[in-house]
């Protein structure tokens, strides 16, 4: 839905402020300086809108130039803090992730679904080094994971229906689900067992299993995880060791939302 759309459905919605949001979502690891016209292109828009976008943003010092290119300034991380600390994540998520990490030696992380992709908002990484990374605000596809199917599981049909048809597949691996008819009945088998697990998905040598958060109101609103190295363990024994200690912490992180509604309102936002 273009902003013309937006401003019609809804009077309130302010154009130039999405222009502006636009901009700064546009940069990224693979644009990490881009000149104006690359901004432009990449947004969509004109690029005499795009460079006032970014003259404001450079004002307001959340960018800054280097020659002819752009770039994001540290300001920029006080979005993401706003957020973080309001919402009390390190009390309310944290210590449950960490608990996992000190019995299993695994990372583990609590995700949303965000668009297509799956969101990170909270992780607990391990000492051991795996070729795919992650940390808070990390958005990995949410088809070629484990937390991203079972979030994606529990959605309505008709958000099921939509994501199919606007998400572009691409195969990661050799092991990566990209046919419709399969992700569907993936996704049916992890509702009903109430967990999923990947191998070699989304890069090879990662091997992980997730379960669902739920709301008081028994909506599922996140995942957590454990991932770790298929060298050090099979993907039925992660399972099978690991599985409890998940669903244990996804009721202490269920229990923990009740006292914090904030929280709860901002997940089913």
């Amino acid at each position: 839905m273009d902003d013309t759309s937006r401003a019609e459905k809804n009077p309130e919605f302010l154009s130039t402020l999405e222009r502006g949001l636009r901009v700064l979502k546009a940069f990224d690891a693979d644009a990490p300086e881009m000149q104006l016209s690359e901004v432009a292109v990449k947004t969509g828009l004109s690029p005499a809108v795009a460079r006032r976008c970014l003259n404001t943003l450079v004002e307001l010092g959340y960018m800054g130039r280097a020659g002819r290119k752009f770039l994001l300034k540290p300001k920029t991380l006080e979005f993401g803090w706003a957020f973080l600390s309001s919402m009390n994540i390190e009390e309310i998520v944290l210590p449950f992730l960490q608990t996992i990490r000190d019995e299993t030696g695994d990372s583990s992380s609590l995700a949303i679904l965000s668009g297509s992709d799956i969101l990170y908002l909270a992780h607990v990484s391990t000492n051991r080094k795996i070729r795919l990374g992650a940390s808070v605000g990390t958005r990995f596809p949410a088809y070629a994971t484990s937390l991203g199917r079972v979030l994606l599981s529990y959605q309505p049909d008709s958000v099921i229906d939509d994501y199919l048809a606007s998400t572009k597949f691409q195969k990661f691996t050799e092991h990566t689900i990209t046919g419709k008819t399969e992700l569907i009945k993936r996704l049916q088998q992890v509702r009903m067992r109430g967990y999923d697990s990947a191998q070699d998905e989304l890069d090879y040598g990662i091997v992980s299993v997730s379960v669902p958060i739920s709301d008081p109101n028994r909506n599922i609103v996140a995942a957590i995880n454990c991932s770790t190295s298929t060298t050090r363990i099979k993907q039925e024994e992660l399972i099978q060791s690991r599985l409890p200690l998940l669903q244990n912490a996804a009721l202490e992180i269920e229990a923990s939302l009740k006292k914090w509604p904030a929280l709860v309102h901002a997940l089913n936002g």
